[in-house]
């Protein structure tokens, strides 16, 4: 498997956890569990790309044949929050065209 690939799968599964967690913290965010994974996987690929772009050091997760647990964890938390972010972006977005709707 490739770096990228790898950076991506990691990216995807802590902006699931992201999206969910952010969810659950905050229930007025709450746009079911599958839309909050899903959201939240988007969003932490989108934001983890950004991230690793604009912090090249983050690029290799199994460069040389080896794992880098630095570059690991820059990838899971990068990813997680960016999930959390668009999750919760999204959720609020929702809740201001709900409230518009009941106007």
């Amino acid at each position: 498997m490739s770096e990228t690939l790898i950076n991506l799968i990691i990216q995807l599964f802590a902006g699931a956890a992201g999206g969910s967690g952010v969810a659950k913290a905050n229930k007025n965010l709450d746009l079911g569990p599958i839309a909050n994974a899903i959201i939240g996987a988007l969003g932490g690929a989108g934001g983890g790309s950004i991230l690793t772009s604009l912090i090249p050091a983050l690029a290799g997760a199994a460069g040389n044949g080896g794992f880098d647990i630095a570059v690991f964890a820059g990838q899971l938390v990068g990813g997680g929050v960016s999930g959390a972010i668009v999750t919760a972006i999204v959720g609020l977005i929702r809740n201001a065209l709900v409230q518009k709707q009941r106007a």
